[in-house]
């Protein structure tokens, strides 16, 4: 399915947002009602989880999913969005598609059922997203060594670096400092997976604060 954009204006804000994505996850049908159970938003990317049912009460039958113990199945929906000249549209896909975006957080994942061939691109899919969550959000201080070095802009590389922060007005970046330069880079999170932790700052001075510390007594 491609993308379909709403040009009447009902959809403004986050919450009007996820209002039409409980609407698109919820139907009624003569056998099968869907509803949603869990809607999580990330960068400008939907995660749904939707549970069906059969109205009769018999267990859901499905070539994709194990039944659960309630006679119910819950599967995984992704909508990409976007907004464009002020219009709101998505394209949504099910997570039997192997959809790129892999981002959904671990608390979603935790209500689909489970999946009957482990070599689907739903497995795939919730793979990858258990991967990017497993990525750890370091700590000030914190010395890592990135799985592989990474290649900066002047064409220089760099593989161990020191987290730590840098300001824009009143907001603090997170940042790291490169071993061998002392110089700062942005990286993202995914080039963080990984990365291994060589030692933590826990219990130890900020180097921001040590590096204040040793201009004052200079």
């Amino acid at each position: 399915m491609g993308w379909l954009f709403y040009t009447d204006g009902r959809v403004k804000t986050y919450a009007d947002e996820k209002a039409e994505i409980a609407r698109l996850c919820t139907s009624h049908g003569d056998t099968r009602k869907t509803e949603l159970v869990k809607a999580c938003k990330v960068g400008s990317t939907w995660y749904a989880a939707a549970k069906v049912t059969n109205i009769d009460g018999t267990p859901v039958e499905d070539t994709t999913y194990v039944t659960d113990a309630d006679g119910s199945i819950t599967f995984a929906a992704v909508f990409l969005t976007r907004y464009d000249d002020g219009c709101w549209g998505y394209k949504d896909m099910e997570e039997s598609a192997g959809p790129v975006e892999s981002r959904a957080p671990l608390s979603l994942l935790a209500l689909l059922s489970e999946l009957k061939d482990p070599d689907s691109y739903a497995h795939a899919w919730r793979q990858r997203c258990q991967d990017w969550a497993a990525i750890p959000d370091y700590e000030e201080g914190d010395k890592i060594k990135l799985a592989a070095p990474v290649t900066l802009t002047d064409g220089s590389t760099c593989q161990i670096v020191t987290a730590t922060h840098y300001k824009r007005g009143r907001q603090k970046r997170r940042c790291y400092r490169i071993e061998e330069t002392g110089g700062l880079v942005r990286l993202s999170k995914a080039s963080l997976a990984g990365s291994e932790l060589l030692s933590s700052a826990k219990g130890a001075a900020s180097p921001v604060l040590a590096e204040f510390l040793a201009g004052r007594d200079a």
